[in-house]
């Protein structure tokens, strides 16, 4: 099976979920499974964007991103963030190649249409799975971070999740999932919401029930589950090692984001 994870928030920040996360994704290569990780990083950007003393902007979860916070974060997701899982995983025998979106012109970007600009904030436009089955092939995991580029030669900043989505849809993978800092999605009463079809998402934005980094996490799973991928679950990193049985037992952790 093939599996795209996209990893971020406390799971790259504190060590011990860091291993966990690793360690799961480890087993399901060890059990036979393709598996690409996708990263975010945003906490490490804010803080290195603030000991340059730049701040950080967002709007519906995406950061205004001007050409030198777009240096940065090819420097801070590409480089450090991006190293530091290759070599997370490589503590654990696992072999995994470190690349961004733009080497070899993997994942092509445009810039992101919004209101007001956000600057250097791109969206997928197009995708090349071939370096991701020769990765594949060599019982390696790919490991991506958000950057691609665009057709103009820049560099874009895309949304983790949204590059997680699309990286998901050109392989045909079998599931996505998104380890992440939260317990899952919450409904209007507070509790975690065990299943959540896509048609709900749109009613949940517009009552306010989700907001600010949840819009373009949900939006990346509708996005998903429309092309092509089977499954799609949030799940929270604390619970990686469920990982490896998401497609074979009943997993109680995190939302499951469905169709229909």
């Amino acid at each position: 099976m093939k599996y795209v994870v996209k990893l971020g928030g406390a799971g790259l920040e504190s060590p011990e979920l860091l291993q966990g996360c690793t360690r799961a994704i480890t087993d399901l290569v060890r059990d036979g499974n393709h598996v690409a990780v996708v990263h975010g990083g945003g906490v490490q950007l804010t803080r290195t964007l603030k000991a340059l003393g730049k701040q950080s902007e967002f709007i519906n979860g995406l950061r205004i991103t001007d050409a030198e916070t777009r240096d940065v974060a090819l420097m801070v997701l590409a480089g450090k963030v991006n190293k530091g899982l290759v070599a997370a995983l490589g503590a654990l025998g696992q072999p995994a190649v470190g690349m961004s979106g733009g080497d070899g012109l993997m994942f092509r970007a445009r810039k992101k249409r919004a209101a007001p600009d956000l600057g250097f904030v791109g969206e997928i436009a197009s995708s090349d799975p071939r370096w991701l089955d020769a990765i594949w092939n060599l019982n390696g995991v790919p490991v991506l971070s958000s950057m691609a580029l665009g057709f103009d030669g820049e560099y874009y900043n895309i949304n983790a999740d949204e590059m997680a989505a699309a990286c998901a849809i050109a392989c045909h993978a079998d599931a996505l999932v998104f380890l992440t800092d939260v317990p899952g999605v919450k409904g209007v009463n507070g509790e975690v919401l065990r299943w959540l079809s896509i048609d709900q998402i749109a009613e949940m934005a517009k009552n306010a029930v989700i907001s600010g980094g949840m819009l373009p996490k949900l939006g990346a799973c509708r996005e998903a589950l429309l092309n092509g991928v089977k499954r799609v679950r949030i799940l929270p990193a604390e619970a990686a090692s469920s990982l490896p049985d998401l497609c074979s037992s009943r997993v109680a952790h995190g939302t499951e984001v469905m169709v229909a």
